[in-house]
C-alpha cells in the first residue's frame, strides 16, 4: 500500500523531472537558433527555475507531513522565498556582467517563465489526479450499526 507521503513525493519529482527535461529541450533549441551564449542562458535560466521550486515543492511536502497545521502558512512564505531567492540570483547575475556576454538574457527568462509554466502545469495534473486522500477516515467501532 502506498502511502501519502510517497504519493505526494512523487508528484514533486515528477514535475521535477518534466520540468528539468522541458529545460534540456530549451537549451538545445537554444544552441541551434542563437548559439553558446543563449544555450548558458537557458540552461542556467533552466537550473534556477527547477532548482527554486523544487527546493520550495519538498519543504512545503516536508512541513506538511510533520505540522499539518502549519502547511499553508509555510506554504505562503515558501512562495515568497522563491520570488525573493529568483529576483535576487536575477539581480546577482545582472550585476556580475554575465548578461548579454556570456548568458543571453532573453533565453535566461525564457527558461524561467517556461521552466515555472511547466513545472505547475506538470503539478497541477499530477496533484488533480493523484488519489491522495483530504482527511484519514475515521475507524468504524464495533458497536456502530450493531444492536444496541
Amino acid at each position: 500500500m502506498m502511502t501519502t507521503e510517497t504519493r505526494t513525493h512523487r508528484v514533486v519529482v515528477r514535475a521535477a523531472l518534466v520540468a528539468a527535461a522541458a529545460a534540456v529541450l530549451l537549451v538545445g533549441l537554444a544552441a541551434l537558433a542563437g548559439g553558446s551564449a543563449a544555450a548558458a542562458g537557458a540552461a542556467v535560466g533552466g537550473a534556477i527555475a527547477v532548482g527554486v521550486f523544487a527546493f520550495g515543492a519538498f519543504a512545503v511536502d516536508a512541513v506538511s507531513r510533520l505540522m499539518p497545521a502549519a502547511s499553508l502558512l509555510f506554504a505562503m512564505v515558501t512562495y515568497t522565498f522563491q520570488v525573493v531567492v529568483m529576483a535576487l540570483v536575477f539581480v546577482g547575475i545582472n550585476r556580475s556582467g554575465l548578461l548579454d556576454d556570456e548568458l543571453d538574457r532573453n533565453w535566461l527568462g525564457g527558461a524561467i517563465i517556461l521552466g515555472a509554466v511547466v513545472w505547475m502545469a506538470v503539478q497541477v495534473r499530477l496533484a488533480t489526479t493523484a488519489r491522495i486522500p483530504a482527511f484519514e477516515p475515521r475507524p468504524s467501532t464495533p458497536s456502530e450499526g450493531g444492536a444496541r
